[in-house]
């Protein structure tokens, strides 16, 4: 049962972090809507569902926001506790660290559940439905009905921009200008007038153009090659059926990824279970490197924490990033990288450990002959 002191511990500490995660929920969302509005303006996204494709990318992000939330939260609240000597208080009535972490872990498991729920099953589904309004929106934007005259339209990710400048119910189109980067030679093309249609089976959108000119090169260097032409086709990548089959890895569901044997499969898997692990893991990290004593100077341990919080989602990337590619083994998995750290920072603290100085007062006592002080 949870004593008086570790209510008082938790309930500080819930405040922290849910004050940190409505700080985080709302610089995320001010990143999302200004990129949305972005696509909105490019004719990727419509702008009637503007607020339901951000409350997806929230869905899909939450497990990655709920780990590094946590773990200020503890450091911060422990800081505050430790300036206030309330740490130093409560060691002088008997509260060490095992019961600090038995407290935090009344608080870590419910949010690593929390986190396991949202990687395991809320993401994959948020993915899918981006990536079917994404398909959705691609497929309305590249139909003549849903353009717009005088609006530029990117394709490619960004390798192709489409401006089409008039529009008119016979699908013909006017003052056409495309700029493609996806080959080795940047490809410029200008028409008065063409056409549009849709290739059946594949999707592909072909965009006609009649009787225009063609700039081939890059910029900055005079070897351009400049044609005319009377008839170019522009192929665009549609959303046939073997597209949308295809998707991405990231909409798998989770029971679908573990019975898979395929290795990518398993590093999606595994960067999936890294939220919840980190939770617990992150628990464990920020308890150490909060020194009780008001009297020290923190830096050091300051420090220490910035490098374990960075080395600790850069390291995830990394360890993915191997997996992936074959450099380490399969049985290893991605995970490592957490008990790694932890095995770090405890050896970086181990020098000013309480047993460990006792231990080389006593050393140094029995080599000098002196007697360690009662």
């Amino acid at each position: 049962m949870l004593g008086r002191l570790d209510r008082y511990l938790l309930r500080e500490t819930v405040k922290v972090f849910l004050a940190i995660v409505l700080v985080l929920i709302l610089i995320f969302t001010s990143l999302m809507f200004l990129r949305t509005l972005e696509e909105v303006n490019l004719g990727g996204l419509g702008v009637d569902i503007v607020f339901r494709y951000l409350g997806l990318q929230l869905q899909r992000d939450l497990s990655s926001l709920l780990p590094p939330a946590l773990f200020l939260s503890i450091l911060l609240t422990l800081t505050r506790f430790a300036r206030d000597s309330e740490l130093i208080a409560m060691q002088a009535c008997g509260v060490g660290s095992p019961r600090l972490y038995r407290t935090f872990l009344f608080l870590a498991v419910p949010v690593m559940l929390v986190t396991a729920w949202s990687a395991l099953e809320l993401k994959p589904r948020a993915a899918a439905n981006i990536q079917e309004i994404r398909i959705q929106q691609r497929g309305q934007a590249a139909q003549i009905a849903g353009l717009q005259a005088g609006r530029f339209y990117v394709e490619q990710r960004g390798k192709v921009v489409v401006y089409i400048g008039e529009i008119d119910r016979n699908r013909s189109l006017g003052d056409v200008f495309v700029l493609d980067r996806s080959g080795e030679r940047t490809r410029l093309v200008v028409s008065e007038s063409g056409q549009h249609r849709v290739e059946e089976g594949t999707g592909d959108h072909v965009v006609i153009l009649d009787k225009g000119h063609r700039f081939d090169g890059q910029a900055g260097f005079g070897d351009y090659l400049i044609g005319n032409f009377d008839r170019y086709e522009l192929h665009l990548a549609g959303d046939g059926p073997a597209q949308r089959a295809s998707g991405k890895r990231a909409t798998i569901p989770t029971p679908d990824l573990m019975r898979s044997g395929d290795p990518a499969d398993r590093v999606e898997l595994e960067h999936r279970l890294a939220a919840p692990c980190s939770i617990l893991t992150l628990t464990l990290l920020a308890i150490p490197l909060v020194d009780p004593s008001p009297r020290q100077r923190a830096l050091g341990r300051l420090l220490l924490a910035l490098l374990a919080y960075f080395s600790f989602f850069n390291l995830q990337r990394l360890a993915e990033g191997w997996m992936a590619s074959g450099v380490t083994p399969a049985w290893l998995g991605s995970l490592w990288y957490q008990p790694a750290l932890l095995v770090f920072v405890h050896l970086m603290l181990l020098p000013e450990h309480f047993w460990f100085r006792r231990l080389s007062w006593r050393l140094r006592g029995d080599r000098f002959g002196r007697v360690e002080p009662s």
